[in-house]
């Protein structure tokens, strides 16, 4: 049965977490790639606008300014709150670049919307059920008949109700409640003991350790669903980007996976990164710096599988995992890094 919790205060929730990404041809982390020199400056400058939205897992767009500036390229950044937001900004050619969630490229290509192609995969991390104290979760079936809140569709719940599925726990046998508003909302449901769990995304899911009324059910990680995987996020362009200011894109790409290198290599520059990026406590920020992999995390072929899931589970009417090949820019990707 599900229920409907009714927050303090009204916020729109962004589907964050994993998203659709693009390994490509990197053979694994984009962090691990060894990049070429710096591309030389364009000829004229040229302005890029992205669509980001302020979660630890973007903090390298914080380190980028310098190298941009230097390769004679502008770039603009517009805060969203919710990924779905940026990606019907990016589809209505608003934005040449976007942060996105898990199933927007797969929910755009069921739509008949194919202005939207993806550049790279942004980092992944382990995904664990959020438990109030005093509450014993030591495996999936402790689950059942719990209160677990949880934001519907979004890219947590990709993640988390794939999981039940291949651990053969209903859906329907837990105590769905569905909150949309900021991830604050779920602490404050935890914290007040209206729930039992929360299915949610950092910093919220660090919260209620720090504060000291929840902890990690690390049994019950929903980060390596077969279908889904663990990656967080996706940097998407618009097709005509890519067609109009290739060379732009590609050093943003360039300037990018320079920054995911730089912060990968140090906890404390990315600990010190995220707070700076996010406003999160710097307390927060270490405990994140501790879990997230900088970098994308996921095989084309497992793409092919999210898109199937998300089908499966209704969230799409049609599958579209033969598409996907067709609306990625990985001759992009490759063109930074240096051949072996």
């Amino acid at each position: 049965m599900e229920q409907v919790y009714a927050p303090p205060r009204s916020y729109l929730w962004p589907a964050v977490g994993l998203a659709l990404a693009m390994l490509l041809c990197l053979a694994g982390r984009a962090t691990a790639a060894d990049l070429i020199d710096r591309p030389a400056p364009l000829p004229q400058p040229v302005k890029l606008t992205i669509g980001e939205a302020k979660v630890a897992h973007l903090a390298p767009l914080l380190l980028m300014d310098d190298d941009l500036k230097a390769m004679n390229v502008e770039l603009t950044q517009v805060e969203f709150v919710r990924y779905a937001d940026a990606r019907t900004a990016l589809a209505a050619g608003s934005l040449d670049l976007a942060t996105v969630g898990p199933a927007d490229l797969p929910i755009s290509l069921s739509q008949g919307i194919t202005s939207m192609v993806a550049l790279m995969g942004v980092g992944g991390s382990p995904k664990y059920v959020v438990v109030r104290d005093g509450v014993t979760m030591d495996k999936w079936s402790d689950l059942t008949g719990k209160k677990v809140a949880i934001a519907p569709a979004s890219a947590v719940w990709f993640q988390f109700v794939s999981t039940l599925q291949e651990q053969g726990v209903p859906y329907n046998g837990l105590s769905i409640v569905n909150i949309q508003g900021a991830g604050s909302n779920f602490d404050q449901a935890l914290k007040r003991g209206d729930v039992d769990a929360i299915i949610t995304w950092e910093p919220f899911e660090s919260t209620p350790l720090v504060e000291g009324y929840g902890y990690w059910a690390k049994n019950l990680d929903y980060s390596k669903s077969k279908a889904v995987g663990a990656e967080l996020g996706m940097i998407a362009a618009s097709k005509a980007a890519v067609t109009d200011k290739r060379e732009a894109v590609r050093r943003f790409i360039w300037a990018y996976i320079k920054a995911q290198n730089t912060l990968a290599a140090s906890k404390a520059k990315f600990t010190d990164a995220i707070a700076k990026f996010t406003g999160i406590s710097p307390e927060i920020s270490s405990r994140i710096a501790d879990t997230i992999q900088l970098g994308a995390v996921l095989s084309l072929d497992q793409l092919k599988r999210q898109a199937t899931a998300f089908h499966d589970l209704g969230v799409i009417q049609t599958d579209v995992s033969g598409e996907l090949g067709q609306y990625y820019a990985g001759d992009l990707v490759e063109t930074v890094i240096k051949k072996n």
